[in-house]
C-alpha cells in the first residue's frame, strides 16, 4: 500500500508539473493553446495504451515487477522532459512518458484491492489514490519556488528534471514488496496448459460475456471522470492567469486550496465507497463536480474564488477514490489486471481528447464557457455509467468468492 501510494503520489507530480509551465512555454516559445493541449493529450494517449499493457503484463509476470518497470519508465521521460528545445521535442518526451504514468496506477490499484480485504478495500484504494493530492502539492510548491528563484527558460526545466527522484522507490518496492497470495495462488493453479496458451486468449474474456457489459460501462465511467478531470486541472493554471489574471502568487495559491479538498475529498469518498457503496458515491460526487465546476467557470474573482476552490477539489478529485476498487471487484482473478488496465486506460485515451478540444474551442468562446461545457457532458456520462453498473462493495476475493473461479481453486490447492 505505501509503495503504490509514493508510486502514485510520484505520478502526480511529474504529470501536473507540466500544466504549470504552460504559460511559460506558451511566452517562450510561442506555442499556441491548442499545441499545448496536444501535448497533454498525448501524455494521456500513450498512457492509456501504457495503462493497458501494463494490466495484461500485471496478470501475465506479476503485479510488483511491472510496478518497478513503470516507474522506472516515467521518471526517466520525466527527466529527459527537461532537456528539450522545441514544442516537438517535448510532444515526444511527454508521449513517452505517459507510456509509464498509465501504467503505474493500474498495477498499483490492483495490487493494493488483491492484498487488502473486502470491506477495508474501498478506504485503502482512495488513501492511495489521495496521494495524487500530494504530489500536486508537491508540484504547485516546487513551481512556485522555481519561478521565484530562477528565470523562466531555467525554472521549467528543473520542474522536469526533479522528476527523476521517482527511480528512487524501485528500490524499496524490490526490497519490501511482495506479490499478493490471491496472485500467487492463482498463478499456481494456471500453469497448465490454458496459461501456456498465451495471455492474450485471457484477456480477450473481458470482451465476453458475462463481462462483455462491465467492461462497456466501466470503461464510460473512466472516461467520465477522466475527461472532466482532465478538462479542469490541464488548463486550470491558464485560466487563472489569462482569464482572471491572477500572478504566479495568486494562482499557486488558489491551486493549493484545491488540492487541500481534493485530499479532504479522496478520504471522505474512500470512506463512503465503503459505507454507501461504489455507485452511489460516484453518482453523488458526479452531481455535486458538476454544478460547482459550472459555477467556478462564471464566478467572478473575489474572495469567493479562494473559498471555492475546497469544494471544487473535493468533488472533482474525490469521486476517483473508488474507481480502483470497484474496477479490481468487477473483474475475476486471471484478467483483473487486464479488465482494470483496458477499463480505465481507454477511458483516458478517450478523456484524453478534452484537453486539445478546450484548447481549440477557446480560440472561438471563452476558455472558462470550454472547460464548463466539457465538464457537464463528462459527468453526465459518470452518472449513467454507474446507475449501469452492479454494485461491487463487499466482494471477497478467493475462495469466498464465487465468481472467481480460479483463484478458489488456486486457493483450495494451496490450503490443501
Amino acid at each position: 500500500m505505501l509503495a503504490a501510494y509514493a508510486g502514485y503520489g510520484l505520478d502526480g507530480f511529474d504529470f501536473m508539473a507540466y500544466t504549470f509551465i504552460i504559460p511559460t512555454l506558451i511566452t517562450l516559445w510561442g506555442m499556441s493553446k491548442a499545441e499545448a493541449g496536444y501535448i497533454a493529450s498525448a501524455a494521456l494517449v500513450t498512457s492509456a495504451i501504457g495503462g493497458w499493457g501494463a494490466g495484461v503484463l500485471a496478470d501475465r509476470i506479476g503485479r510488483v515487477r511491472v510496478l518497478q518497470l513503470t516507474v522506472l519508465w516515467f521518471a526517466a521521460f520525466t527527466f529527459l522532459s527537461g532537456f528539450t528545445h522545441s514544442y516537438g521535442q517535448l510532444l515526444f518526451a511527454r508521449a513517452m512518458q505517459g507510456f509509464g504514468f498509465g501504467g503505474e496506477w493500474t498495477v498499483g490499484s490492483v495490487l493494493v484491492a488483491e492484498t487488502i480485504e473486502a470491506r477495508h478495500r474501498g478506504k485503502a484504494a482512495g488513501i492511495v489514490q489521495s496521494s495524487w493530492s500530494v504530489g500536486w502539492a508537491a508540484a504547485a510548491l516546487a513551481f512556485w519556488a522555481a519561478s521565484t528563484l530562477l528565470p523562466p527558460d531555467i525554472g521549467w526545466r528543473v520542474l522536469f528534471w526533479i522528476g527523476i527522484l521517482p527511480a528512487l522507490l524501485i528500490i524499496y518496492i524490490r526490497r519490501n514488496v511482495r506479490e499478493p497470495a490471491v496472485y500467487l495462488a492463482l498463478q499456481a493453479s494456471t500453469m497448465s496448459g490454458a496459461r501456456a496458451s498465451g495471455g492474450a486468449v485471457a484477456f480477450l474474456k473481458i470482451f465476453r460475456p458475462p463481462l462483455l457489459l462491465k467492461t462497456f460501462w466501466a470503461t464510460s465511467l473512466a472516461t467520465g471522470m477522466l475527461g472532466a478531470y482532465y478538462a479542469v486541472t490541464t488548463w486550470l493554471p491558464t485560466f487563472l492567469k489569462t482569464e482572471r489574471h491572477l500572478s504566479v502568487a495568486g494562482t499557486t495559491g488558489y491551486l493549493l486550496m484545491v488540492i487541500v479538498g481534493s485530499l479532504a475529498g479522496y478520504l471522505v469518498s474512500a470512506w463512503l465507497a465503503d459505507v454507501l457503496g461504489r455507485r452511489r458515491s460516484f453518482m453523488a460526487f458526479a452531481c455535486c463536480g458538476a454544478v460547482l465546476i459550472l459555477i467556478y467557470t462564471r464566478m467572478p474573482v473575489s474572495g469567493g474564488m479562494l473559498l471555492i476552490g475546497f469544494p471544487l477539489g473535493f468533488f472533482v478529485l474525490g469521486i476517483f477514490s473508488g474507481m480502483g476498487a470497484c474496477f479490481a471487484e468487477l473483474f475475476p482473478g486471471e484478467v483483473r489486471g487486464s479488465g482494470q488496465g483496458f477499463c480505465y486506460s481507454t477511458g483516458r485515451a478517450i478523456g484524453a481528447a478534452c484537453p486539445a478540444l478546450i484548447g481549440a474551442w477557446s480560440a472561438h468562446v471563452s476558455l472558462g464557457q470550454s472547460i464548463g461545457a466539457m465538464t457537464t457532458a463528462s459527468y453526465a456520462l459518470v452518472v449513467i455509467s454507474a446507475w449501469a453498473l452492479p454494485e461491487t462493495r463487499g466482494q471477497v476475493f478467493g475462495v469466498d468468492a464465487a465468481p472467481d473461479a480460479g483463484a478458489d481453486a488456486a486457493n483450495a490447492n494451496a490450503g490443501a
